[in-house]
């Protein structure tokens, strides 16, 4: 099932992806890239956090796919305790958790070869 609330674009790829934050917890995510860029150039990218309660395949998967599109890469996640990312209880939130979850998607686009890990940008999406 396509729980996704926008179409994927062409031009652009979506890949499921696991990394863990500082507490360990498992987070969920979704890497864009545009499917034609030059391989061997490493571009700017931007992890794009959702509302409170949201999750990845909603608000965060249209801007993605839109800065994909302009040859951003795109990291979009599930924060801890909602989603399909780790965490007991769920549906727990904090600042304190949510910036720990921006950090640690900072720390794996910074780890990925097609990033400039000097060129990461945080988007935060208020509802």
């Amino acid at each position: 099932m396509n729980s996704y609330i926008g179409k994927l674009d062409e031009k652009v790829e979506r890949t499921h992806v696991r990394y863990r934050n500082r507490y360990g917890i498992a987070l969920a995510g979704d890497l864009y890239v545009l499917k034609n860029r030059e391989k061997t150039k490493k571009s700017a990218a931007v992890v794009v956090g959702a509302p409170y309660g949201g999750v990845k395949e909603q608000g965060p998967s249209v801007y993605a796919n839109e800065l994909a599109k302009r040859g951003f890469v795109v990291l979009t996640f599930d924060p801890g305790y909602m989603g399909e990312s780790g965490g007991e209880p769920r549906h727990v939130s904090s600042p304190d958790l949510f910036s720990e979850n921006i950090s640690a998607g900072v720390d794996y686009l910074g780890l990925r070869p097609e990033v400039d890990r000097n060129k990461i940008a945080a988007l935060g999406i208020c509802g």
